[in-house]
């Protein structure tokens, strides 16, 4: 089988035909022409339109064959569309004014989603660089055909992408369980450019937002989704009880440096534990330590009595629930705790939503985990726009650009 049949065959377009091949060094050069009386194609409506005139040659990066690099070479009609003007024809093979081919793109994207950029570069013989700019193609490409319809649940949460006050903040959709934006930091700018980016009309679809209690986040989604519910995170409320838990043994720790030092010694992850995940060597620390008048074991009970609020069907026995909770969590004395029932009263209104919605960031935090393998598995990105592109590319669902032969 000749070269200009393999072409022919992996390029996928009837209306095509190779005129040349030839081998100069290390790069096979191809060159395309349309065939006697085909009409091109508008590249905005799609209609066979008469061709106007022809532009200067362009050149594709096309896949390696055999390693070796192959170049497309074509010179690209005009179409006379009465509707649309005079427009470029449709290249099945380009992407926009990339000098990558459409095949070499995906070809290239879809390693990306399997292997880090750098090992992608050395496997294809190709420069980080290019990998990058597949990528970036590919995003491009589902982000203008992605459906957005059906978003109406979002959740809200950061990252932190490297060492150091480096954040990037990331929008889920929890139904979908995809990756929907992503940009640096964590404030309310941050945020602001999500909802700007997203327009007002599919704002006004979003009924529900899950986050956690962070005052830049809540004031931005009040602003921009006036209409939508307000959920805040089971697991961050549960994670914030946990920190009030720990300061309390932090505090009774430092209390008992001089009678007894040693009775909490390597007791934190006891405390913090659900029971049934306890070893049996802290299942018997536990019995013996709950025989001491301790007040890190008045704030274990309490704990462990809230998890049964999760529990609740009905939002008024929940409601009554919770009220009785925070009064004996009140009269502990514990002031950790105490701190902590005030921010639960502040923010009960939008805490109880969770028993219409029944949403959690779990989704959230399961995503949040690949982003960061992610980041680890490449040993980190370059720059943070890097870092949101190969995000989006492995979480955000989106199609890869069509093309008739599979590489891979």
């Amino acid at each position: 089988m000749q070269v200009d049949s393999l072409l022919r065959q992996t390029l996928g377009v009837k209306w095509i035909r190779v005129k040349r091949v030839q081998q100069v060094g290390h790069v096979i050069h191809a060159w395309l022409v349309p065939r006697a009386g085909s009409r091109p194609r508008c590249s905005v409506c799609g209609k066979k339109r008469p061709a106007y005139d022809t532009r200067p040659e362009r050149r594709w990066r096309y896949v390696r064959l055999w390693g070796i690099r192959v170049l497309l070479h074509y010179r690209p009609r005009r179409a006379d569309c009465p509707r649309c003007g005079q427009m470029i024809e449709d290249m099945p093979w380009s992407c926009g004014k990339s000098p990558l081919s459409r095949q070499l793109v995906v070809l290239l994207a879809q390693l990306a989603r399997l292997l880090p950029w750098e090992e992608v570069s050395r496997m294809m013989n190709e420069s980080w660089n290019t990998i990058r700019a597949a990528v970036k193609t590919a995003v491009t490409y589902g982000l203008a055909v992605r459906d957005t319809s059906g978003i109406v649940v979002i959740g809200v949460d950061e990252i932190s992408r490297r060492r150091g006050q480096t954040y990037q903040t990331n929008v889920y959709d929890l139904q979908a369980k995809r990756l929907v934006w992503t940009g640096e930091g964590r404030g309310m700018e941050t945020l602001q450019r999500f909802f700007t980016e997203w327009g007002p009309e599919r704002c006004k679809q979003i009924t529900a937002v899950c986050c956690d209690m962070w005052d830049p986040y809540i004031n931005v989604i009040k602003q921009h989704l006036p209409q939508a519910t307000l959920v805040f995170d089971k697991f961050h409320i549960v994670q914030h009880l946990c920190q009030a838990i720990d300061t309390v043994r932090k505090e009774e720790v430092r209390e008992k440096e001089t009678t007894n030092p040693e009775v909490l010694a390597g007791t934190k992850y006891i405390w913090l534990k659900n029971p049934e995940n306890l070893t049996d060597k802290q299942q018997a620390r536990l019995g013996d330590l709950e025989k001491l008048n301790l007040k890190i074991n008045r704030a274990y009970l309490l704990k462990e009595a809230f998890k049964r609020f999760w529990d609740y069907s009905y939002p008024a026995c929940a409601e009554k629930f919770i009220g009785d909770w925070c009064s004996m969590a009140m009269r502990s004395r514990l002031k950790p705790l105490q701190k902590f029932v005030k921010m639960v009263r502040e923010h009960q209104s939008n805490i109880m939503t969770y028993f219409r919605y029944r949403v959690t960031n779990a989704v959230t935090e399961g995503l949040n985990r690949k982003a960061k393998v992610l980041s680890q598995r490449a040993y980190g990105f370059r720059t943070s726009e890097n870092y949101g592109l190969a995000l989006m590319h492995m979480m955000g669902g989106l199609a890869l650009p069509p093309i008739t032969h599979r590489f891979l």
